[in-house]
């Protein structure tokens, strides 16, 4: 995005421009209104991970009980399992894993917002998959819950046909290779189609306020990943804003993720007029190379500072939809079921920089300097992604035993504000 003139800013750029430093950011009419006032409030929401898609690294036991360690994901769980015993401990997990009392404590903690992954395989399975089915049912009381405590809700399809990244996440680990057959990307858009035209319904309206239309699609991988991606985008955005097959409109915000690419490349890409109600979700880890396992805390800190001008930047309005307080991938399983870590050296081809023992898995072992870190690496996110986007999503809400992703576990802990707008630290003292 060129560097404007105020007055000509407001002027030429979209009403999706990125907000900036600015005191009084101008912002245009924009044609949808979801039920939430985006542009003018801010997003701070929570991710419900590990519910109706399996992770390995929140709930470990959930995998650890089945005795099999072939069992590594979502997929393998259905495959690997006498049918009826999976299917006991699915149910037994969703009944669980989340209750209204959850978004009880989230309403309490001063969010607005809940970011709730959900599998295709909950609304399609073709012959030789063995997902279960019966998590929609419970994204319907999930919502039902949100709307009693005045949260709103982004439902966010987080597995395609094929895995769009190989990762645990997707419901399959392995390859991905949901790029690699046009029926995975038509099965992708039905499902699409079907959410929008579900939660866009007057009963949904003000609750369900955005539909991300595919988490994390790992464009890095190849070309054909790429641009299979980019026509993706559009073909789901007509999808999902024209659900019923003719002229009337989806209210919903459109979610597209940056698949791992520079916001910088989405410049002129599904802007209005012609795309309307389009956010863009980008993910910021600093956990997931060999050069992040050796930064300093400090480092951490700088990194999100550094960060501040891209998102400013970016080409559609941004909201980061993952994010957390860990430096480290010490959890357990979060690199996939039986995969080491990069910080502690367990990881193949890693180098050692520091012990696990006091990261992550054991809260009691953290020490009130890690505490103190976390305290501070919180109030910087949180604070570049309001002031330079639209908010954020933090991953996740609770673990088994995970301490640092877990939103309920830093409250109870002290490196979370029990006001998330609470901040100890200004972001002046942490980026000068």
């Amino acid at each position: 995005m060129l560097l404007l003139s105020v007055l000509a800013t407001s002027l030429v750029l979209s009403a999706h421009a990125a907000p900036t430093n600015l005191t009084k950011p101008l912002y245009q009419k924009r044609a949808i209104n979801a039920g939430f006032p985006y542009g003018s409030e801010k997003v701070r929401g929570v991710n419900l991970g590990g519910w109706l898609v399996l992770e390995p690294f929140i709930t470990p036991s959930l995998f650890e009980k089945t005795g099999n360690e072939g069992i590594v994901d979502e997929y393998t769980f259905c495959q690997y399992q006498d049918y009826d015993a999976a299917h006991r401990a699915l149910v037994d997990h969703w009944n669980s894993w989340f209750t209204e009392n959850d978004f009880a404590q989230i309403a309490a903690a001063g969010l607005n917002h809940v970011r709730i992954p959900i599998g295709y395989w909950a609304y399609d399975i073709s012959a030789g998959e063995p997902y279960h089915q019966g998590q929609a049912d419970y994204l319907d009381k999930a919502i039902g819950w949100a709307r009693n405590h005045g949260l709103k809700v982004m439902v966010d399809l987080h597995g395609a046909p094929g895995s769009q990244n190989g990762y645990d996440n997707s419901g399959h680990r392995g390859s991905a290779n949901w790029a690699t057959d046009d029926n995975n990307v038509v099965r992708t858009k039905n499902v699409i189609a079907t959410l929008s035209k579900k939660y866009s319904a007057p009963e949904y309206y003000g609750t369900v306020t955005m539909l991300a239309l595919l988490n994390e699609p790992a464009t890095y991988m190849n070309d054909q990943l790429l641009q299979t991606t980019r026509q993706y985008w559009r073909d789901a955005y007509g999808a999902a804003r024209y659900p019923w097959g003719n002229s009337d409109k989806s209210g919903l915000e459109l979610v597209l993720h940056d698949g791992f690419q520079p916001l910088s490349s989405y410049q002129g890409y599904m802007t209005e007029p012609d795309y309307e109600g389009v956010f863009m979700d980008t993910h910021n880890y600093q956990i997931f190379n060999d050069d992040f396992a050796a930064w300093t805390w400090d480092q951490h800190i700088q990194g999100i500072c550094q960060k501040a001008g891209t998102y400013s930047q970016s080409p559609l309005w941004l909201v980061v939809g993952e994010w957390t307080v860990a430096s480290t991938d010490c959890a357990k399983y979060l690199n996939g079921r039986g995969v080491g870590a990069r910080y502690d050296g367990s990881y193949p081809g890693s180098s050692y920089h520091g012990t696990c023992s006091d990261k992550s898995n054991d809260v009691s072992q953290y020490s009130s300097e890690y505490k103190e870190f976390m305290r501070k690496f919180f109030d910087v996110q949180s604070q570049v992604y309001e002031n330079n986007g639209q908010g954020y999503f933090y991953w996740t809400w609770k673990t088994e035993s995970a301490g640092e992703w877990a939103y309920q576990t830093g409250l109870a802990q002290g490196w979370i504000p029990q006001n998330p707008t609470d901040h100890k630290y200004s972001i002046q003292s942490l980026c000068g």
